[in-house]
């Protein structure tokens, strides 16, 4: 991989171990953070299919062309006047801000570039991949400062690595944006007087902002990026489902009919009629032919569900029911849709990395599906997390797949051949009716169901290493654990699998991550026999720090950068040897036991030299380090 740097020669250094600089800080996008389209000038349009997450406005101007987006449409108003005056603070924050870089008006073409200002000249072309490299660093900041007119290539791309976050990308250009079919940008365009084009199968992870001039885009993708202390979205808070959480199929006032071979786990039943037609045989739960004390008190208890999910108010309005699906990505809040909806293909709830999220879709009307339509859970959410309020009769057609609980307030419910919900069917009012369909209880919310129930999670340090334990009991039906690692808490590597110990009234495991970051966020995913699956609460372990860990260091800007932390704080210094023992330079510092910070001047002339550290007196640390 060719790495560039400068597109002049200049003399370089690196060392052999990551570097953790940070050459500037990002602006404060302020409440224009929270829009994915905006212009404070200007006309905001849509052709085609395109999907946005985070708000769309324009503060003098119209928008139009929309279908259902994922935020909140804004028209000249008190969010778009201040949006507007946010967004002139962080172009004029950019624009004060030095370069550290100068670049070529040409990005791409598989070159590499680190953290850091660069400035260009000129109409700027972005061609092929662009690869964004933190080294290891997640606030590492990038920031474009394009004097001219920006454009990319059709299926060019920005690709980050080593831990770069398309939030901490900026790019200010001075002059018409274009980007031609295919690409895949990352970052926050903040335009100046200019409009901005995207055009079918773009993709954006960032903002497309103008100071004056329109923004249109034609069958786009673009959502706001997670991170750099944005907020973890949670959605509202579930409701307590009582009694019901153990029903996969109820009415609370109708009859409970099958045609077919349906299976189902969770009971079964009405508490006003009869419920017929399923073979004891291929339901884990209880089947309840008449109503009895179980169906008096679910129907009892779905009533205040109801009550509860219609009562919560809604953050986003999806404008256009009759073109709910599509591919259409949501992520945790409480949605409305205020008409008869109609879902067709399929939609994403995506939970951003937090197991917890909850998502409640509340529609005043009825909802019916086509045929194949399909909810796909994605970066953690779980079907139980997942609520429908329904205000009409509800028809999921053939071999749909659904997720969630679904609540129809007296309505009937009719689910057809070959329909598969991971969640519940449940109507306050109304017929239900089954044709060889599969319904599952979510894992983890009925205590009859629940394959194990968790007593403890945690983590200590242990030397260099991080001890994770965790106790169950009543561990019936578990399959296995995976212990999951992350860096920021939202994305997750698994470092084991380790077997259950079913049938044993209370069991205990650990196990020791041998590699752990200076900051780690551990959880663990639970699979029962079934293919179920359930989390622990997400820990945090901060790792000890001692001095016989290396420090990590990076030569760069004319500086040798070392962040390291002593086991006693005191005086100390860098001092830096030629490779004949020669003593070339020397920095007094303050050793914390505290990661800290540290440089010294590179030296001129290219070459190996020796670096040590000292504290108090006594070398803590000696390594090489090569200029060139």
């Amino acid at each position: 991989m060719k790495i560039k740097f400068l597109h002049f020669a200049v003399a370089a250094a690196t060392l052999l171990s990551i570097p953790t600089i940070n050459f500037a800080q990002g602006p404060n996008l302020g409440t224009a953070a929270n829009f994915v389209l905006f212009t404070t000038v200007g006309a905001v349009g849509n052709t085609g299919i395109s999907h946005l997450t985070g708000n769309v406005g324009s503060n003098s101007g119209s928008t139009t062309g929309f279908g259902n987006v994922n935020g909140v449409m804004h028209n000249n108003n008190g969010a778009t006047s201040q949006a507007a005056q946010d967004l002139l603070f962080a172009y004029n924050e950019i624009n004060g801000t030095p370069h550290t870089f100068s670049h070529a008006p040409l990005l791409g073409n598989g070159d590499t570039l680190i953290a850091g200002v660069y400035a260009i000249n000129g109409l700027t072309t972005l061609a092929g991949n662009l690869i964004l490299d933190a080294r290891g660093n997640s606030n590492a900041v990038f920031i474009f400062k394009i004097g001219a007119a920006f454009s990319t290539q059709a299926e060019s791309k920005v690709k980050l690595i080593n831990g770069a976050m398309a939030c901490n990308v900026y790019w200010k250009v001075e002059g018409m944006v274009g980007m031609a079919a295919g690409t895949s940008f990352k970052g926050n365009l903040i335009v100046n007087n200019a409009a901005i084009n995207m055009s079918t199968r773009d993709t954006l992870e960032g903002r497309a902002l103008s100071t004056t001039g329109a923004v249109n885009i034609t069958g786009t993708m673009a959502y706001t990026p997670v991170g750099c202390g944005s907020a973890l979205l949670k959605g509202p808070a579930a409701p307590n489902l009582a009694t019901t959480a153990c029903y996969a199929i109820f009415s609370g006032n109708g009859s409970v009919a099958n045609a077919g071979v349906s299976h189902a786990t969770g009971d079964i039943g009405s508490n006003v009629g009869l419920t017929t037609g399923f073979d004891p045989l291929l339901v884990k739960g209880q089947i309840h032919p008449i109503p009895d004390g179980s169906t008096s008190a679910c129907a009892a208890d779905l009533l205040n569900v109801y009550s509860y999910l219609n009562t919560l108010t809604d953050d986003i309005e999806l404008l256009y029911p009759a073109q709910f699906g599509h591919n259409l990505v949501l992520t945790p809040h409480t949605y409305v849709m205020k008409s008869a909806t109609s879902f067709t293909d399929t939609l994403y709830l995506n939970g951003q990395g937090n197991p917890d999220a909850v998502f409640v879709i509340k529609i005043t009307g009825a909802l019916g599906t086509s045929t194949n339509a399909k909810v796909i859970l994605t970066n953690g959410t779980q079907a139980k997390n997942v609520f429908w309020k329904v205000d009409g009769a509800i028809s999921i057609s053939d071999n749909s797949e659904m997720k969630g609980t679904f609540i129809a307030n007296n309505a009937a419910i009719d689910l057809k051949t070959g329909v598969i919900i991971d969640g519940r069917a449940l109507t306050t009012n109304g017929a239900l009716s089954t044709a060889a369909v599969t319904v599952t209880v979510p894992a983890g919310t009925c205590g009859t169901l629940m394959p194990l129930t968790w007593m403890h999670f945690r983590g200590n340090n242990v030397q260099e290493n991080v001890l994770l334990e965790w106790g169950i009991t009543n561990e019936v039906n578990n399959g296995f654990f995976k212990i999951e690692k992350s860096r920021d808490g939202k994305q997750f590597e698994t470092l084991a699998t380790i077997d259950a110990e079913t049938g044993k009234t209370q069991a205990n495991y650990s196990f020791t991550d041998l590699h752990p970051f200076i900051l780690n966020y551990y959880r663990i995913s639970q699979t029962d026999n079934d293919g179920r699956k359930s989390y622990s609460a997400t820990i945090q372990v901060k790792r000890n720090m001692n001095k016989s860990q290396k420090p990590v260091i990076n030569v760069q800007a004319g500086y040798i950068y070392v962040q390291t932390a002593a086991s006693t704080a005191g005086k100390g210094s860098l001092e830096l040897y030629s490779i004949e023992g020669r003593k070339v330079s020397s920095q007094k510092i303050v050793l914390t036991k505290e990661v800290s910070l540290y440089k010294i001047e590179k030296p001129a002339q290219t070459g190996t030299y020796l670096l040590q550290i000292l504290n108090n007196g006594v070398k803590m640390y000696a390594g090489k380090v090569m200029v060139f």
